[in-house]
């Protein structure tokens, strides 16, 4: 007959130990999925495609009555397409909260000079629309160019899914390394919110295109830059990019 002292001995052990391999096995999971956004601003990036016979007179009329949109809400820059997209325009615009957007959007909607003197005339001008919701990555901020004139590529990125707790760091050490070793001045780099996830979009600004060609072919001779290039490619899915110039009323330039 076993004694009952050996047998609650023996299961406190047994309890012990598989507890033990279950800790083991089972690491306990993060709340945190990466860094997290500290405040509610937000960045619209928006796309409109223009009827290529009116793309020059779109581009009059908006230069023309950009006031009455810019006293709603702040615009950070308007760009022309050059290429990566033709009769195109890109545009974004900075807002506090989704409160504040539609607080925008009721504002505009009961503008009568915006409807009458825009929106009426341009909305005939475009094929489509196009928009996105996006965040500055906890990392970046808006950073004017050294100076104005110049190119702006736009390169966005769609990476695997997951967000920025899978690719996070390994974006920001491409990015960082492009930076950081004056190959090209960062705008801004923005993920999304609403439109397509998982995407990354990388402002980039350059003293002219023959300038980023040069830069280009530089950067890709340089083991850091195609280091940190192999590691994020491990997470991208696909990319594109456009080439685009400032309007004359954008406020980066």
């Amino acid at each position: 007959m076993i004694p009952v002292r050996g047998i609650f001995r023996n299961a406190s052990r047994h309890a012990e130990h598989c507890l033990s391999v279950k800790s083991r096995r089972t690491p306990a999971a993060s709340v945190s999925t990466g860094p997290q956004q500290q405040h509610g601003t937000f960045y619209e990036l928006r796309t409109y495609n223009i009827q290529p016979h009116l793309n020059t007179a779109f581009l009059r009329l908006t230069g023309e009555k950009i006031h009455l949109r810019t006293a709603h809400s702040e615009l950070i820059g308007y760009w022309s397409v050059e290429y990566g997209g033709l009769n195109q325009v890109f545009h974004i615009w900075k807002y506090d909260s989704y409160a504040q957007r539609a607080s925008v959007r009721a504002a505009l909607a009961q503008d009568p000079n915006w409807i009458e003197q825009y929106i009426s005339k341009a909305m005939p001008m475009l094929s489509s629309q196009d928009n996105e919701v996006t965040y500055l990555v906890p990392w970046s901020k808006i950073q004017k160019p050294p100076k104005d004139g110049g190119v702006f590529e736009l390169a966005s990125f769609q990476m695997k899914p997951g967000g920025p707790a899978v690719w996070g760091r390994a974006v920001q050490a491409s990015v960082g390394t492009h930076t950081g070793s004056g190959y090209a001045h960062a705008v801004g780099v923005f993920h999304s919110e609403f439109g397509q996830l998982n995407q990354v979009h990388v402002l980039w600004w350059f003293e002219s295109a023959d300038q980023r060609a040069a830069i280009r072919h530089k950067s890709h001779e340089d083991a850091r830059v195609v280091a940190a290039v192999r590691e994020s490619a491990a997470y991208l899915v696909s990319h594109k990019n456009k080439l685009m110039f400032p309007c004359a009323f954008s406020p980066i330039k």
